[in-house]
């Protein structure tokens, strides 16, 4: 049995390279240069909370937690809150998420998994696009066409379930302008404008499901959609939810379309069939320009109160989002 001589082992340690790694100067700049982006983000963020807060202190001081309870908007009466504002927000996103998330998940399953490699690159493109279009030719298309179209599937809703669910009905459900100008049309709308934000998140998720996993399914028997069913829709939940989440941060946040819709209303409806209602972003739209003094701090408080509301909701989207599996599968 062999030996190795000791010396020869000490040698070879000393002979050992010790690699260093030495950055470049563009590799400096580049994290600087990312690291300074993130940062003015996060600075950015934090000035905007602060104006408004301070803005808003006055409205806050003098109607203490009321302000988030008081329905009416009185503030030259010294009696002001958001309490219908928040209803009305919340209700307008619900509606939107109904109508964007079945489309936007549909959407994104199809482009992923579903459209032909010749078109699947337009469609995406399209998607894109409809991102970026502004969102007054939403307003203008809902305003236009879309209240119209809807006003009879409200009457049906209201007709038919009305008895069923009280909320759905409304007081005169023979009169056509009962409907309009409701949440629910105003929710629809937004809804249009969210698809693309819901089903681009959605879409990038289901694309990084496991191609091996894919193919093991396949091999297995599993259909097409037994494939989807089982690999990419379960490897993809956490990211649906995030999308769904980031929808509603949309939604609730929409100005211009709800505000060229909604008939304001300072009451808690509970008929959203029914015309009025009223939503945090739509009421600072409608009122900034005839406010000062402490109706102007009111406007800033509502805006304080959305910014925190919606800043919550994008946060916790992106945890979701960031522990899904398809992030953890890709972090090293």
């Amino acid at each position: 049995m062999s030996t190795v001589d000791p010396a020869l082992l000490v040698g070879a340690e000393r002979a050992r390279r010790t690699l260093v790694v030495r950055p470049t100067r563009q590799d400096v700049t580049f994290v600087a240069a990312v690291r300074g982006a993130a940062i003015s983000t996060l600075v950015v963020m934090a000035l905007i909370g602060i104006f408004l807060f301070i803005g808003a202190w006055p409205a806050l001081e003098q109607q203490g937690f009321g302000f988030l309870t008081t329905t009416d908007w009185l503030p030259e009466s010294g009696t002001f809150g958001i309490a219908s504002l928040l209803w009305g927000t919340v209700l307008v996103g619900l509606f939107a998420l109904v109508v964007a998330v079945p489309i936007g998940f549909g959407a994104a399953l199809f482009i992923s998994e579903y459209a032909p490699a010749a078109i699947k690159k337009p469609l995406v493109t399209l998607v894109d696009l409809m991102a970026a279009v502004p969102a007054i030719i939403y307003a203008l298309w809902a305003f236009i066409f879309l209240q119209e179209q809807l006003l009879g599937v409200a009457q049906w809703i209201a007709v038919h379930f009305g008895g069923i669910l009280p909320f759905l009905s409304v007081k005169t459900p023979d009169s056509p302008s009962s409907y309009t100008s409701s949440a629910f049309i105003a929710g629809i709308a937004t809804g249009v404008v969210v698809v693309p934000t819901v089903c681009s998140i959605m879409r990038e998720v289901f694309a990084q499901a496991p191609q091996g996993e894919r193919e093991g399914a396949i091999a297995l028997g599993a259909t097409r959609w037994g494939m989807i069913r089982t690999v990419v829709i379960p490897f993809g939940r956490s990211g649906i939810v995030g999308g769904i989440m980031l929808g509603l941060g949309r939604a609730l946040g929409e100005t211009i379309v709800v505000y060229s819709i909604i008939a304001p209303d300072f009451t808690l409806t509970t008929h959203p069939l029914q015309s009025g209602t009223n939503t945090i972003a739509a009421h600072i739209a409608s009122r900034y320009s005839e406010s000062n003094g402490i109706g102007l701090a009111g406007l800033l408080g509502a805006g304080l109160v959305l910014f925190f509301f919606t800043l919550i909701i994008n946060t916790l989207a992106g945890v979701v989002v960031r522990r899904s599996r398809s992030g953890a599968a890709t972090e090293i």
